[in-house]
């Protein structure tokens, strides 16, 4: 499995990807899910894939030498939303050639994406992509999608990121959502690749791959933690039982009629006494009462 994460905020668009695909507790393999487009000066497009591995590499390839009837490819298409149907092109391509052979072992054709970039004067622009081709754009009430195992590192995003988050800031959010999902699913691992790209910049100035050895990462992993247990020890107990009039913290107010939803007892509920004999292997069969 994996873990990718792309926002599209005012400033320009993050983009963070890990790198582990798992076959099996044995088979752990290393393939990154982050591929660049770029003509510098011209468009800089980012494509990151989650779901099953050959699936997002066919498609991968297909995107890089496809041409449509009418001569489109992601290298010359006008518009970024362009570019979004050449990528669903390729995926509906795969899945007309593989997805009849894969049912026939069980196996279904699993694969999403996310594309996003700039390409001319037009605006920053970020796609999601499914197993159907089809696809849905980034709005400003959805500055970031997420595909693979996504549940893990999602609140501190819904917390933190607007489109008005800045780009440092919100590259510093990503890493704290996947730093979040490493520590929780064994199926997302390092090392990752952050790729920041900046409005209007058409080339990619800011990349990084990140592994154990990284040192912003490490500060990452090591403080995150123990901020949140801070902040944690920082929130008051709750107060239980407490007299109207008591100050704050209430949790509950003695006096109060909400009782637990407890299933009625039958109306004979005496401990039932049993008489018997059993016998033991180590009295050779003589019986025992109980």
């Amino acid at each position: 499995m994996t873990y990718c994460i792309a926002m599209s905020l005012d400033a320009g668009l993050i983009f963070l990807s890990d790198s582990r695909t798992n076959a099996g507790v044995d088979q752990v393999g290393t393939f990154r899910k982050m591929t660049i487009f770029e003509k510098p000066g011209d468009r800089v497009i980012v494509l990151m894939t989650a779901g099953n591995l050959a699936i997002s590499q066919s498609v991968r390839q297909l995107i890089s030498e496809h041409v449509s009837g009418n001569g489109q490819t992601i290298w010359n298409a006008a518009t970024m939303y362009e570019a979004a149907q050449v990528v669903g092109q390729a995926v509906r391509t795969v899945y007309e050639r593989d997805a009849l052979a894969l049912g026939k072992f069980g196996i279904d054709f699993n694969v999403s994406m996310t594309l996003g970039g700039q390409i001319g004067s037009e605006r920053c622009r970020l796609f999601q992509i499914y197993s159907a081709g089809n696809f849905i754009e980034s709005q400003s009430e959805t500055p970031y999608f997420q595909i693979g195992e996504a549940k893990y590192g999602k609140p501190i995003l819904d917390r933190v990121i607007t489109p008005a988050t800045p780009l440092d800031e919100a590259a510093k959010c990503a890493l704290i959502s996947m730093d979040s999902t490493l520590r929780s699913n064994i199926s997302v691992g390092l090392p990752l690749d952050l790729l920041v790209y900046e409005n209007n910049s058409l080339a990619v100035s800011r990349f990084v791959n990140i592994d154990q050895h990284n040192q912003y990462f490490e500060m990452i992993r090591n403080s995150w933690g123990q901020q949140l247990k801070r902040v944690f020890d920082n929130i008051a107990d709750p107060v239980w039982n407490a007299v109207p009039g008591d100050g704050e913290n209430v949790l509950s107010k003695s006096g109060g009629l909400v009782q637990p939803p407890r299933a009625p007892a039958p109306p004979s509920s005496q401990p039932v006494t049993h008489s018997g004999q059993v016998q033991t292997l180590a009295q050779g069969g003589n019986p025992t009462q109980y």
